[in-house]
């Protein structure tokens, strides 16, 4: 039954006349696939509002200003899995990726405030560009099991209504998000990406490759600078989503 309503969506999405419309028929296929909510939002940047990052939505009354009051976006498991994940996963498989964290305490009273709200469960997809995550569609509400090529038929409707209200909303930055991205690394640089991916400390990458630790550091520094890294673990994601490693 969901198959055939997603797989229609996806059909019908290059028909729909600008935002409006595009909105009321999403939310028509989200009602008629059992979810109540969802948000469509672009990624956040340092410098962003998490308030005007909603390129379109509908959560319960009084989520949006709790969740902002409570900085839970600092925090929030699922906004953490998604700099790491390839395609759509469950809200509530996230809270197991982080079981040593800091802010484990944090998350869990998020996730009991949002089912308090009507947020009981919910899956969220990336939308991946030219220049690694671009944005992602969260949907949610009363648990709703969907199976993997359902999962994989939301990632596409996730993309293309994405690319929809963008383009709708705002030209340039569609323009910007879609621009073709260069990165030139060197060898060295490439092999030290490569043995950071796989976990290695500097000091293990410099043992692998035969240089100094100190060395590792200054080709590290020139692949932030060349990926526009705010420090490895950002590296690593966007080196990721390039396609630089795997």
């Amino acid at each position: 039954m969901k198959i055939n309503l997603l797989v229609q969506f996806l059909a019908l999405i290059d028909e729909l006349r600008g935002r409006e419309e595009a909105t009321a028929e999403f939310e028509r296929l989200l009602t008629l696939c059992g979810f109540d909510y969802y948000g469509l939002l672009l990624a956040p940047r340092p410098v962003d509002e998490p308030s005007g990052l909603l390129l379109a939505g509908r959560w319960p009354e009084g989520w949006p200003e709790l969740y902002l009051r409570r900085r839970y976006m600092q925090i929030d498991p699922t906004v953490r899995y998604l700099g790491h994940a390839q395609q759509g996963f469950r809200w509530r498989d996230t809270l197991g990726a982080f079981r040593s964290s800091p802010h484990r305490k944090r998350m869990e009273r998020m996730m009991v405030d949002a089912r308090n709200k009507g947020l009981e469960d919910g899956y969220v997809f990336p939308v991946h560009g030219r220049r690694g995550l671009i944005g992602s569609l969260s949907i949610g509400g009363r648990p709703v099991e969907l199976e993997s090529v359902e999962i994989g038929l939301f990632d596409s409707i996730a993309r293309r209504l994405y690319w929809k209200l963008v383009h709708a909303a705002d030209p340039e930055t569609a323009a910007r998000l879609a621009e073709v991205v260069d990165v030139q690394l060197t060898r060295r640089e490439m092999e030290a990406l490569t043995l950071l991916a796989e976990g290695m400390t500097s000091h293990e990458i410099g043992r692998t490759l035969g240089i100094s630790s100190h060395t590792v550091d200054w080709y590290m520094n020139g692949i932030q600078e060349k990926l526009g890294a705010r420090n490895r673990h950002h590296a690593i994601a966007i080196a990721f989503r390039l396609g630089l490693v795997s």
